[in-house]
């Protein structure tokens, strides 16, 4: 199966006037610049043409505002990326879509709520950073104990086929993994046009799974994001010519630009691969709201899983980590 993006297929959406990534924090447009965004007198790029603009500081009960809408969002679901969060407060106007905006409102906004407190600082996903430490025990017992919390029966192992979601961005994992820690499904992180060192890797383990693999990748909607896409399953095939693949991209698609009215961008031209993408604006995957994202990589996981063999799973998984945590009481002094 050849890569393909689900949904009903959509033609290339016009660039919308609101699709400005720059400026600054609280700027508004006069309404002069407007109509010059409009109508640029020299058909230069609306985007970035030159244009008069007015700073205002947000007053406090702006402020306020917009602190509460942030709380709301993320109550509702969490983690978020600061980029998610950012899309979201767009769609519900509490921002302008500036990357000052973003820069200056936004990352300020939940630095500060998430040091006085007002939300948990695990509510922001951020895999960007990470540690490489061996795991290390004081004793026995605290091994098993950290063995049986950690416990989990292998749900692909009796399953007919493979599953992996790949995601385009580190940044995203936090969110992803909301879903694909629960099945049991490895979440490969691309970081865009993967290396082939890791392509190989990943080839070879699917190679090794000697049954149906499907493939779920999750990208931007622009130049590199779809090519990305492409590469990786061009790739795989390549490393793992023996293996039966199915490559599917689910998001970010076209469709879903226009069903969901998601925040756009303006293509950067300076993409070598810009042409052939056309004239369409470009949507990131944190423009789709969290709830959305996850409810779809959950949808593409249970496609391929058998409810009644999980449940029955889950059964098994939970005996055999309390039989552990037995064990660890036993070291520990807890039980004759």
């Amino acid at each position: 199966m050849s890569l393909k993006e689900t949904g009903r297929a959509g033609g290339s959406l016009p660039a919308r006037s609101d699709d400005q990534l720059s400026g600054s924090i609280s700027s508004e447009i006069t309404a002069s610049a407007a109509a010059t965004q409009a109508e640029p007198a020299n058909k230069a790029d609306p985007f970035y043409s030159p244009k008069p603009i007015k700073r205002q500081r947000r007053t406090k009960a702006a402020v306020t505002s917009v602190r509460d809408t942030i709380r709301r969002l993320l109550e509702e679901s969490h983690p978020q990326t600061v980029r998610q969060v950012f899309y979201a407060l767009t769609v519900k106007g509490a921002v302008a879509k500036h990357e000052g905006e973003y820069k200056q409102t936004v990352i300020r906004l939940l630095v500060n709520m998430r040091e006085a407190g007002v939300i948990p600082f695990n509510w922001i996903a951020d895999h960007t950073r990470w540690m490489r430490k061996p795991s290390s025990f004081t004793g026995i017992e605290a091994c098993l104990n950290a063995c049986a919390e950690s416990y989990r029966r292998s749900l692909w192992a009796s399953m007919p086929v493979y599953v992996e979601i790949w995601c385009e961005k580190d940044a995203m994992a936090g969110v992803l993994l909301e879903e694909t820690e629960v099945y049991d499904v490895p979440l490969m992180v691309a970081k865009g046009y993967s290396s082939i060192s890791f392509l190989h890797s990943a080839a070879k383990a699917i190679e090794a799974k000697g049954k149906p693999t499907f493939i779920y990748h999750f990208g931007d909607l622009d130049p590199s994001g779809v090519d990305a896409a492409r590469d990786i399953e061009a790739k795989l095939r390549r490393y793992a010519p023996e293996a039966e693949i199915h490559f599917e991209r689910p998001a970010v698609t076209r469709a879903q630009v226009e069903e969901w009215n998601l925040p756009t961008r303006p293509t950067k031209q300076t993409d070598t691969r810009a042409k052939k993408f056309g004239n369409a604006t470009s949507v990131e995957l944190d423009a789709i709201p969290a709830q959305k994202l996850r409810a779809l990589v959950r949808e593409c996981i249970e496609r391929h899983i058998d409810k009644q063999q999980l449940a029955l799973l889950r059964i098994a998984e939970q005996s055999e980590r309390e039989l552990l945590e037995e064990w660890a009481g036993t070291y520990g002094g807890g039980s004759s």
